[in-house]
């Protein structure tokens, strides 16, 4: 794993202290990342917030007395522009839908690989949006219900013949690091491609490209 996953800091949200028990252990041993306090309190949550400036907030989505949604609306209203990255349980469309408007800025299922819940702290730290491979068609979904526009449908047309099989490995949810070896180049020139990528289709993450991927191919 990226040395940069180290100073990473989180806090994290959920309702089963199990669960926080066991992701708290999972991130400090495992992987090295920082977890500044684990609660299922929104005003604990928000002292934490206040005292320690976590890079971002892992949150669960269906919990009690607040819910995640209630949760992320009440940080926002107060002021609150911390990164917040849903990992939950539930696979539902309009789950996805609501979190996405209400702010956040990922949505994971908590039965994916611990590599892959990590690497998505790291890329939604670093700026990017990120949403669970097994959600892209809900995404889709999404984007044809009218919730979203892709810029043009005559986008993908701007990109090399390089960049269109990098977009169709991000459309699989690739990471960089996979898409590298996969095509035998470096790291760093993946990173290279991602960001042309994204700024010739006019977007702002890896998980926007995707789905437009997804939705054109779908046309096609």
């Amino acid at each position: 794993m990226d040395e940069k996953v180290k100073h990473i800091r989180v806090a994290l949200v959920d309702d089963h202290s199990l669960c926080r028990r066991g992701l708290t252990e999972l991130l400090t041993h495992r992987y090295g990342i920082t977890v500044v306090g684990a609660t299922a309190d929104a005003g604990e949550l928000e002292a934490l917030l206040r005292e320690h400036h976590p890079d971002l907030v892992v949150m669960d989505l269906r919990m009690e007395p607040i819910d995640g949604l209630s949760l992320l609306a009440r940080l926002r209203k107060g002021g609150y522009d911390t990164p917040v990255l849903v990992l939950t349980m539930s696979d539902s469309e309009s789950d996805l839908a609501n979190a996405l408007r209400a702010g956040a800025r990922g949505y994971l299922l908590k039965d994916m690989a611990p590599d892959d819940v990590v690497d998505a702290i790291q890329r939604v730290a670093a700026g990017e949006m990120v949403v669970a491979p097994a959600m892209t068609v809900k995404m889709i979904g999404i984007l044809q219900n009218g919730h979203q526009e892709p810029e043009s449908k005559n986008s993908l047309k701007l990109l090399t013949e390089r960049e269109r099989e990098i977009l169709q490995l991000l459309a699989r949810g690739e990471s960089n690091k996979a898409i590298a070896m996969t095509l035998g180049i470096s790291n760093d020139t993946v990173k290279q491609h991602v960001r042309h990528i994204l700024t010739k289709l006019n977007l702002t993450s890896r998980v926007e490209a995707a789905v437009l991927f997804a939705v054109e191919q779908k046309k096609a």
